[in-house]
């Protein structure tokens, strides 16, 4: 895990030697391990270094093979990387180090662009070929790791944040207005290629770009999937049991590592299955990366409504780990923010963020890579607005009988999330009103289950979700690895029937099948899914509200072209007397003004205090 950064001059120029050094300066936090660059006429590359495997000089990057004609900056992990050493070796390539880096030049070598189906694990590279006078860059499948770029000036620009970019005097010197009322009318980013930045854009996942004198080609996909639309139609055992092989060898991929390895522990089923197969492994082939004991990280909370400290109680005494807390306290809250909002680059949709955040200052102090269960949601319908999509399908496939016993079902397990929902829904709606502008509607459950999920996972809201992972990992200078996103269980769990994601009102079916006996029933059967999440309404209307306000009825504020300032402040007003419900609109309003208040410090040539 590491930052990268670089240019390639399209106009003939050499490449900016201080521009480069700049923007990957920015990108310290990512790879405070080390440093370093390359520069070849047009083209400069920048690395910071977070050492994960083959900790030696030899895994020092920028990384060139025998000849030096290739050269590569690479920011994530190669899992399968020693097998691919081994066939590799076998075709005749010889190493110089342990690295997954130097894997992915060898392996370019072998098979050129089509290396990248070759590949399970997390990446974003650019490599430049001295003889083709390209620069081949690439993202991972599912966008784990992030490729932002940006050109201006004659010049391709690329990083690994969007703060990086900006180091160039005309990269994101607007916000991107379309972007931004999109984020505060439906808390959506990362659902297209652009950002809240005008002019910087980020490399979709699963694609692929080669830069040349010639200009920037053509972005090409190079893997996909299909979501199975079938209500039914496969045996449960079996695909149980699959289901638990392929989530077995993702996380037994993701332990190799020769710096210490920690778990993201919530107290929900997904965390909780990674947790529980750790220690599977530990017992079974001891991996030196967790050592002899598992240790877990945790959030808590004093307010029993949003604490799991005893669905953590119960993983770790089934499991004997080592269980480390925090409790984030609300007296550096504010400053957190600050700096939560300038390692995101961008606004954030709720405070749920600020629990992973703590957690990530937790485990810095401990280890240098943490498993977690992101993603599974996502692929195995876990949240519970996924019901309705699901029984809708139903109804208009003709399988009433089908529907109905779902209706049935998502009532029984489900019934006082809907009518929040229900309430939520009109509060939302109203508070939409408070915004300026018309803005596309982003409707994330319209269609049936297999559309939605497929959209949520590529589009709407995984990838989201892995932007403030990232971020919030490299913060801590963490690696931050999803064995719920191996691509094979991503392929298989695609081909699945619906009904094995949800059955009944039943959540994630094939996972729970998969997971008896391994995680306690406890855990494998609660229907109150959380995760990390906060306070953010009581926070909202206690501890930050003074800075709320504050914020709110600011003369910056009143200016903004995007909403309503009166009515906003006059609406908040209303929630903390009690005359009305909160929602997240309060949220995304106050953290867009904070964002901007920041994007204007930077781009006036200030510097952000973090």
């Amino acid at each position: 895990m590491c930052g990268i950064a670089g240019q390639f001059a399209l106009n003939g120029d050499a490449a900016d030697t201080a521009l480069v050094g700049a923007m990957a300066e920015r990108l310290a936090h990512r790879g405070p391990d080390g440093e370093g660059s390359h520069f070849s006429g047009p083209v400069g590359l920048a690395h910071r270094r977070l050492a994960i495997i083959d900790l030696s000089d030899e895994g020092r990057q920028p990384m060139g093979n025998e000849d030096g004609s290739l050269q590569i900056v690479f920011n994530g992990e190669i899992y399968n990387y020693r097998e691919l050493r081994e066939e590799l070796l076998a075709a005749g390539h010889r190493f110089a180090s342990a690295t997954d880096t130097e894997v992915i030049l060898h392996a370019y070598e072998e098979w050129g662009r089509d290396c990248l189906t070759r590949f399970n694990g997390m990446w974003a590279f650019a490599l430049w070929d001295e003889r083709r006078r390209e620069l081949f860059c690439a993202r991972d499948r599912l966008g784990v790791k992030p490729f932002y770029y940006t050109v201006v000036g004659g010049s391709f620009l690329f990083a690994s944040e969007i703060k990086a970019l900006r180091e160039h005097p005309e990269a994101g010197r607007r916000p991107n207005d379309r972007m931004l009322s999109t984020f505060l009318a439906w808390g959506v980013a990362d659902h297209t290629a652009g950002t809240m930045y005008d002019g910087i854009f980020q490399l979709p996942p699963a694609h692929a770009v080669v830069v040349s004198e010639e200009g920037v080609g053509e972005q090409e996909r190079y893997w996909d999937f299909a979501m199975n639309p079938a209500p039914g139609g496969v045996d449960d055992e079996a695909a149980a049991g699959k289901v638990r092989d392929l989530l077995t060898d993702a996380v037994r991929l993701r332990l190799r590592s020769d710096v210490p390895v920690g778990t993201c522990l919530s107290g929900g089923i997904d965390s909780s299955t990674v947790t529980a197969l750790i220690n599977v492994l530990l017992r079974a082939e001891s991996p030196e990366s967790v050592g002899d004991r598992q240790k877990t990280f945790s959030v808590c909370f004093d307010d029993e409504r949003f604490d799991e400290s005893r669905h953590i109680d119960t993983v770790v005494a089934a499991t004997g780990v080592a269980s480390r807390r925090t409790i984030p306290g609300t007296d550096g809250l504010w400053e957190d923010i600050g700096r939560l909002l300038y390692m995101q680059d961008e606004p954030f949709a709720s405070l749920s963020i600020y629990a992973q955040y703590c957690v990530m200052r937790l485990a810095q102090s401990e280890v240098k890579v943490v498993l977690d269960g992101q993603g599974a949601d996502e692929q195995l319908a876990g949240y519970i607005a996924y019901q309705a999509p699901y029984i809708r399908g139903l109804l208009r496939s003709g399988n009433v009988a089908a529907a109905l016993r779902e209706g049935i079902g998502s009532a029984r397990h489900h019934r006082s999330f809907f009518s929040w929902a229900t309430r939520q829904f009109r509060v939302r709606s109203e508070r939409r009103g408070l915004l300026r502008g018309s803005v596309p509607e982003v409707l994330r459950y319209a269609g049936s289950l297999d559309e939605v999920l497929k959209r949520e996972v590529t589009a709407s809201n995984l990838p989201l979700l892995l932007h403030w992972e990232d971020r919030n990992s490299m913060a801590f200078s963490i690696e931050a690895r999803v064995p719920f996103l191996d691509y094979r269980l991503v392929e298989y769990l695609a081909g699945l029937p619906l009904d094995q994601k949800v059955r009944r009102g039943v959540t994630k079916y094939v996972l729970r099948r998969a997971i008896r006996g391994l995680v306690p029933d406890a855990v494998r059967c609660r229907m109150d899914k959380m995760g990390f999440v906060t306070p953010e309404e009581v926070w909202m209307k206690d501890e930050l509200a003074s800075h709320i306000l504050a914020l709110f009825s600011s003369p910056e504020f009143s200016r903004r072209p995007y909403w309503d300032a009166e009515q906003v402040l006059r609406n908040y007003w209303e929630f903390l007397e009690g005359k009305s419900a909160y929602s997240t609109e309060f949220w995304r309003i106050a953290c867009a003004e904070l964002w901007l208040r920041q994007f204007e410090e930077e781009t006036a040539g200030g510097v952000v205090e973090v």
